[in-house]
């Protein structure tokens, strides 16, 4: 089992909850993700996935453990964390530490638009499931 860890940061602009996504120049718009090394924690593992692909720097202690699933790509496990961020640029062009030194373009997707075609199918479970753990922490904390 290939275990990948998926940060997904959040913002709320104008009551409006907002995620980050990026357009990666050969595979479209995507989440943040990468493969949890061996060794290697997982919030560390999202927290360094972050700082590669995107040059975010997040203090672990604001990750919080969302969940994980096994049902996004077969053979895969996917986890989840996110943080809540209030002071990033509406879009930005970062320079990727690796993937080849692919050049993305971050942006910020209203989390009630549903996403398009341009999103990998991978990209649509995940967040499928992401909302769904959401909706039931949430439910749980109150």
């Amino acid at each position: 089992m290939i275990r990948k860890v998926c940060p997904i940061v959040l913002r709320n602009t104008n009551g409006q909850l907002q995620f980050l996504a990026f357009e990666h120049p050969l595979a479209g718009r995507q989440l943040v993700k990468g493969t949890i090394e061996p060794g290697e924690s997982d919030a560390s593992a999202a927290r360094r996935e972050l700082e590669e692909e995107s040059g975010l720097v997040i203090d672990l202690q604001n990750m919080k453990l969302i969940g994980a699933s096994k049902q996004i790509v077969p053979g895969h496990e996917w986890v989840f964390f996110e943080t809540l961020v209030s002071d990033l640029s509406d879009s930005w062009i970062f320079k990727c530490k690796d993937d080849g030194g692919q050049i993305f373009r971050f942006f910020w997707q209203d989390a009630g638009t549903p996403l398009d075609e341009r999103w990998h199918e991978s990209f649509h479970a995940a967040l499928g499931f992401y909302k769904s753990q959401r909706t039931v922490t949430r439910k749980l904390n109150t």
